[in-house]
C-alpha cells in the first residue's frame, strides 16, 4: 500500500476531515512536519481543503533555529502557503522560571498555535505525530505511570482550544514518512538535539526502542493497533463509568463532591477507576494531575472500606476525606477555629435569617408569633428568653467550645458530640452554632439543641425558635 492511500484511509476511518476544512500544520521544518506539510499541499484540492502552516523558534540553538524559520518559510512561499511563525526566548524563561526545558517549550509552542488558531478561520490544529511517537509514548506511560488513560498513548483526535487537534500521520512509521519524503524530492532540517540523550524520549528512541525492533520490526505498527484496540475498549467503559457517575457522585457548592463509598463499592473495579478519573478531570486541567497513579490509587483505597475517618491531601489545596461511609472531595478548609465568624439574629424584627448552609432561623415572641407559623413543618424550639437574654448570635467553632444538653449535669465537648453525631471532619469547622451574649454554645444547628430548649412549650417560656 502507498503511503498516500494508507494515510488517506486513516483519515476516514477515524474521520478526521471534513469538507472545506481549514488546516493550520504545525511545522517545525524536521522530516516528519515537511512530510505531513506537504501531504496537504498535495492533496488538498482532493480533500477540497485550505492549508496554512504555524511555525515557533524556540531560539535554543541560536543561528540553527533562525535558519530553520527560513527554510519553512521559503517552503510556504513557493507553494503559496500562508505561514504564522514566530520566535520565543525559551531560555530567558527558562532560567526565570528553572523549569523543565521540554514542558516549556510545549507550553509556549502550543500556547502561540492558540493565539493563531484565533487569529485565523483555521478549524482544525495538524501535528505530526507518527506511530513510532505513539511507541514512544506507551513506553513512557508505562515506566512513569501506568494508568489506563496514559498507556492509551496519543489519541488520532482530540479538542484543542474550542476546534479540534488531529494526527493523521499516526498509522505511519518515520522510516515510511523518510521515504516518502524523499520520493517526493523535498528537504527537510535535523535537529542536532534529537541526537542527544538529555530527554526521556530520546534515550527511549535511541536505546529501547532498537531493541524492540530487533525483535519486530513492525513493533511500531502492532503497538498502534493495541492502542487503537485499547481506546475502543476504554471508550465503551467510560460511557458506563460516566453513567454510573451522574448516579453515584453529587456535586455541591463550588468543586465539591460526595459520594457513599458503599455504593461505588458496588459497581466493578475498572469502573471505579474511571469513575475517580472522571472526577479528577473536573478538579484538574494538567493532564500529568489527572493521569498520577498514585493519586488514583490513593482514592480508590479511602474506598476500600466506610468505617473510620481518613484524608488524603490532593493537589492545588483539594482534600478526599472518608467519614462515616462518604468520600467527599473539596478545597481545604481555610477557616481556622480561632477566626469564627458571628451573624446577629434580631428577634424584634420577627424576619427569617438565613445561614450560610441555608439553613433558615426565626425568633418571635410567643404572643407576637403568627399562627401560620406554627402549622409549618419546621422544629419549633421553645424556651424563657429572661434565662437565654436576646440577641443570640450564630458562629462557627472554636477550641474548648462545649454544650449543656438536657439531663446532663456537665457540658459536652463540641468535639466529642461532632464524632457521636457523625458530623464529617471536613464539615466540623464550617458547622453554624447558636451562641449566648456570653459567647456560651445553646445549640448546634441542626443536630442538637441545648438545656435551654423544649420542643413542647413549658409554663415559663415565651419565646420560640424555628430552624428550617
Amino acid at each position: 500500500m502507498s503511503f498516500e492511500l494508507k494515510v488517506k484511509q486513516f483519515i476516514e476511518k477515524e474521520q478526521l476531515l471534513q469538507q472545506d476544512d481549514h488546516l493550520l500544520i504545525a511545522v517545525s521544518g524536521g522530516v516528519d512536519s515537511m512530510a505531513l506539510l506537504h501531504y496537504f499541499v498535495k492533496t488538498k484540492i482532493q480533500w477540497n481543503i485550505e492549508v496554512e502552516a504555524v511555525h515557533v523558534d524556540h531560539m535554543l540553538r541560536g543561528e540553527a533555529s533562525a535558519q530553520d524559520r527560513a527554510f519553512v518559510q521559503q517552503y510556504c512561499d513557493a507553494q503559496g502557503i500562508t505561514l504564522h511563525a514566530t520566535a520565543i526566548p525559551i531560555p530567558e524563561i527558562i532560567a526565570a522560571e528553572n523549569g523543565n526545558s521540554q514542558l516549556i517549550c510545549r507550553r509556549e509552542r502550543y500556547r502561540y498555535f492558540e493565539e493563531i488558531l484565533q487569529k485565523t478561520s483555521a478549524t482544525k490544529l495538524v501535528t505530526a505525530h507518527h506511530a513510532d511517537d505513539q511507541l514512544e509514548s506507551v513506553l513512557m506511560a508505562l515506566t512513569k505511570n501506568a494508568t489506563v488513560n496514559g498507556m492509551q498513548g496519543i489519541r488520532p483526535q482530540r479538542i484543542f482550544n474550542k476546534k479540534s487537534l488531529i494526527r493523521p500521520f499516526l498509522t505511519v512509521t518515520k522510516s515510511e514518512i523518510r521515504e516518502y519524503l524523499q520520493k517526493q524530492g523535498q528537504n527537510f532540517r535535523e535537529d542536532a538535539s534529537n541526537s542527544k540523550d538529555a530527554y526521556l524520549r530520546n534515550r527511549f528512541r535511541h536505546h529501547v526502542v532498537p531493541v524492540l525492533e530487533a525483535e519486530n520490526p513492525r513493533v511500531a505498527e502492532q503497538v498502534s493497533h493495541f492502542t487503537k484496540h485499547l481506546q475502543e475498549d476504554d471508550a465503551l467503559l467510560m460511557a458506563l463509568a460516566q453513567e454510573a457517575f451522574s448516579k453515584i457522585v453529587r456535586k455541591n457548592n463550588g468543586n465539591m463532591y460526595t459520594l457513599e463509598i458503599k455504593e461505588i463499592q458496588l459497581i466493578p473495579l475498572a469502573l471505579q477507576r474511571r469513575l475517580v478519573l472522571i472526577l479528577l478531570n473536573y478538579l484538574y486541567k494538567d493532564s500529568d494531575t489527572i493521569q498520577s497513579y498514585a493519586l488514583l490509587t490513593s482514592l480508590l483505597k479511602l474506598c476500600d472500606t466506610t468505617s473510620g475517618n481518613a484524608e488524603v491531601h490532593l493537589p492545588e489545596g483539594f482534600i478526599a476525606v472518608r467519614g462515616y461511609g462518604k468520600l467527599t472531595i473539596q478545597k481545604k478548609e481555610v477557616r481556622q477555629l480561632d477566626t469564627f465568624t458571628y451573624k446577629e439574629i434580631i428577634p424584634r424584627a420577627n424576619e427569617w435569617t438565613t445561614l450560610d448552609n441555608g439553613v433558615r432561623l426565626y425568633i418571635a415572641k410567643l404572643p407576637e408569633m403568627a399562627p401560620e407559623l406554627f402549622a409549618g413543618t419546621a422544629p419549633l424550639y421553645y424556651f424563657d428568653a429572661s434565662k437565654l437574654t436576646l440577641p443570640l448570635f450564630v458562629r462557627t467553632r472554636k477550641e474548648g467550645d462545649r454544650i449543656l444538653l438536657k439531663g446532663m449535669d456537665q457540658p459536652k465537648r463540641l468535639s466529642r458530640l461532632f464524632i457521636d453525631e457523625k458530623i464529617p471532619l471536613n464539615e466540623r469547622n464550617s458547622w453554624p452554632l447558636l451562641v449566648s451574649q456570653t459567647d456560651d454554645v445553646v445549640a448546634v444547628i441542626g443536630v442538637r439543641m441545648g438545656v435551654h430548649f423544649s420542643i413542647t412549650a413549658r409554663p415559663n417560656d415565651d419565646t420560640v425558635l424555628i430552624v428550617d
